[in-house]
């Protein structure tokens, strides 16, 4: 299944372009956290094979970064914080978003102020909550807009020259596309059994039986 979600995003992302790039960028910061740690690579290894521009996609994914988490944004600006905490608590676990996580957020954008949502955009666990709480804090707009942008920029440079270089080191030996997907399977599965543990506690569920 997971093999064939790789394929199913490299085929996605160089049937659709930069188009393809922006949407899943802003999906994963507004509604649905899809990490761009899979999007970017696999963005990469595309620009590795020609089919996209690296510079380009850097800066459409940043765009699209920036405009997802505009909506997060807007949400917490306008609703009140209890309201956006009953939302959590009664939908998060379809978005795998608990209180805590929000609450933690919160904290840590009290303590940094507005830098917080830079120094957020450079966490994997941190890109998608962080403008939540920026919008209940009331950060002035425009340091929103370029914080989110210029920390999304830094991560998009970072991931997409990973795919690229990855695709380097393959082709070099051969198979390398076969390869690239065998790798990013693979963690694939370790981000996923992370990612269910840290939210649902099912390492120590499937334990306790």
């Amino acid at each position: 299944m997971l093999e064939a979600l790789s394929g199913f995003i490299i085929h996605f992302i160089s049937s659709t372009g930069y188009a393809g790039v922006f949407f899943l960028m802003a999906l994963g910061t507004s509604i649905i956290p899809f990490p761009a740690e899979v999007t970017l690579p696999f963005s990469g290894f595309l620009v590795h094979s020609g089919t996209l521009n690296y510079f380009l996609v850097v800066i459409i994914a940043a765009i699209g970064d920036t405009t997802g988490s505009l909506v997060q944004y807007g949400i917490g600006y306008f609703l009140e914080e209890n309201v956006i905490l009953n939302l959590i608590k009664k939908h998060g676990k379809y978005i795998l978003v608990s209180e805590r996580e929000y609450s933690h957020a919160a904290k840590w954008f009290e303590k940094y102020g507005d830098k917080a949502v830079l120094l957020g955009k450079l966490i994997p666990g941190g890109r998608f909550i962080i403008s939540l709480p920026a919008g209940v804090f009331k950060m002035k707009l425009w340091k929103f807009i370029t914080y989110t942008f210029t920390g999304a920029l830094i991560w998009a440079a970072l991931l997409t020259y990973l795919g690229v270089y990855l695709g380097n080191k393959w082709q070099s030996i051969g198979g390398y596309f076969k390869q690239f997907e065998y790798v990013v399977i693979v963690l694939l599965v370790i981000a996923v059994l992370w990612y269910l543990n840290h939210k649902l506690g099912l390492i120590k569920k499937i334990i306790k039986k």
